[in-house]
Formats: C-alpha cells, sequence, structure tokens
C-alpha cells in the first residue's frame, strides 16, 4: 500500500482503467457462466483508495461499459432488451455506491491521521508525529550523510504565567508562541509540541551557522509574550549532528541535557554542541 501511494495519481488512473479491460477479456474468454463482477470491483476500489473520489467514479462507469460490451457480445440479452439496460445500471449504481463509501472512509482516514499527527492545542507536531519524523531524518543521516539540527525549547518560569493569569491565558500564549516558531522557519523545518510549555525544533539538513541563526529568530519571539505585558525568557538545547544519534530517544536526551543546563545557569540562553566531530564542540549563545 505503501508503494502504491507514493506513485503518481494519473499513472495509477492509467494502469486501473488496463486493468478493467484486463478484467473485460478474462470475463469474455470464461464464457457468460459465470459472474466475474467482484473483480471489476477491483480497480473500483483501489482507485477511489489510491487516486480519489472522481477517478474512480470514471473508472465505475468503464466498468459497467465493459460489462455492457461482453454481455452484448455473448448475446445474454438482446441489444433492446429492457433487462440488459436494467442489468447494467444497476451495476453501475452498485459501483458508484461502493466509491462513496471507499472515498468517505478515506477521508475520514486522513482526518483521523492529520489530528493524530497534530497537537490539539497549538496545531504543530505532536510527540509522536515529531518522533517519527526525527526518526526518517536520523536514517536519511545515516544513508546520505547530511547534518541535521534538534533544539529543546523551554518557556521559563510557564507556571508562574498559568498562576497569574489563569490557564486559558497561558494556553494563548502557547498558541501564538508556536504559530510564530513556525512562520519564521523553513517549510522543510518541523516544530513539535513535546508536553507542557516544551516545544522541539527538526531542522533537516542543517549546519551550524545555518541553525544559529534560526535559533536566534526563535530567540526574539520572546517579543510576543512582551507585547501582550508579559515577560518570559527561553531557554534552549540544541545538538548539530554531523553523525548519527543511535535513536529519538537519545537525540532528545542529549538536546534536553543541554537546555537543563541552560536552566541552572540561569535560564534565558542558548547552549549547543556539534555531534560528530573528532572532539564534540559545545558553545553559549
Amino acid at each position: 500500500m505503501e508503494y502504491f501511494s507514493r506513485q503518481p495519481k494519473a499513472f495509477l488512473t492509467a494502469l486501473e482503467a488496463i486493468l478493467v479491460l484486463g478484467v473485460g477479456w478474462v470475463d469474455y474468454i470464461t464464457g457468460p457462466e459465470y459472474s466475474l463482477l467482484l473483480l471489476y470491483l477491483i480497480p473500483v476500489l483501489t482507485t477511489a483508495w489510491f487516486v480519489g473520489k472522481w477517478a474512480s467514479v470514471a473508472i465505475s462507469v468503464e466498468s459497467a461499459a465493459v460489462l455492457l460490451v461482453v454481455d452484448l457480445v455473448w448475446q445474454k440479452f438482446s441489444s433492446e432488451s429492457v433487462a440488459l439496460y436494467w442489468n447494467e445500471l444497476s451495476n453501475l449504481v452498485f459501483f458508484l455506491l461502493v466509491t462513496y463509501i471507499i472515498a468517505s472512509l478515506k477521508s475520514a482516514f486522513e482526518r483521523e491521521k492529520l489530528a493524530a499527527g497534530t497537537d490539539s492545542l497549538t496545531g504543530v507536531a505532536s510527540r509522536r508525529h515529531f518522533y517519527e519524523l526525527a526518526d526518517a531524518e536520523i536514517n536519511r543521516l545515516k544513508r546520505y550523510g547530511h547534518p541535521f539540527t534538534v533544539c529543546y525549547i523551554d518557556i521559563d518560569n510557564f507556571k508562574q504565567i498559568n498562576d497569574a493569569f489563569g490557564h486559558g491565558e497561558g494556553d494563548k500564549l502557547l498558541s501564538q508562541i508556536a504559530e510564530s516558531i513556525r512562520n519564521n522557519m523553513r517549510r522543510t523545518d518541523v516544530v513539535g509540541r513535546l508536553g507542557g510549555d516544551e516545544f522541539a525544533l527538526l531542522m533537516p539538513e542543517t549546519g551550524e551557522d545555518v541553525a544559529l541563526n534560526v535559533v536566534g529568530k526563535v530567540r526574539a519571539l520572546q517579543d510576543i509574550a512582551q507585547k501582550r505585558g508579559l515577560t518570559i525568557t527561553l531557554s534552549i538545547g540544541m545538538v548539530i549532528y554531523l553523525s548519527p544519534p543511535d535513536n529519538v530517544e537519545e537525540m532528545i536526551k542529549r538536546a534536553d541535557a543541554l537546555m537543563y543546563s541552560v536552566k541552572t545557569g540561569g535560564k534565558n540562553n542558548v547552549k549547543y554542541e556539534v555531534a560528530g566531530r573528532a572532539e564534540t564542540d559545545r558553545s553559549e549563545m
């Protein structure tokens, strides 16, 4: 299924159209004694799932037309028989009904998949989805040697904001910070909420210079809170990976440790290191 999901829709539609003709040929050579209606359902189903509703409607019409031709060739009915056209109309309605059901199921599946991968409060990637993307980035580094950077971000003294202004105000601030981070990052970068007031950034194919520039923009987002009469700062731990970590847990733990070091050192700072050189470099901004 993953293979078919990656194929161009035009290619899949053409393939399903050819498959319908193939089923029609088998239907013809097996004779009128056997009904191959279920075989015609295969291209209808797969088109509805992998391509879309309207392409499946076209395949449904083609299937009904092929069935009509086969019935006429075998003279199961005369060309003027009402039963012939009634049966073929019933087949078409059946195919269209299946198309509607499968397309609706696919749409519901995509909505659930999107919801599972998105944090409901902030709209950024959920923890699980972020881990999945990070795992793919680790594998890409192992295979192609392209560096990537991960940041662990914690909002300093966020509990005090909740206590002073209420959780509703705190939730609004989290949403605004997450949105601003997204707006100031590249389209290929990913921001995820790991829980509470903790976020993570994943920057594919990003070395030290670009990573420092991006994290500088992230720190500037503190102005959002100040404009609303709130004073917050960010503690950030960042790791630039030139060689891959063993797994996502190790990757997050390393960035989290740097962030915690900033916390214990006075907060409101960035500490980073480059993993993969002969000796690991560790610096502060």
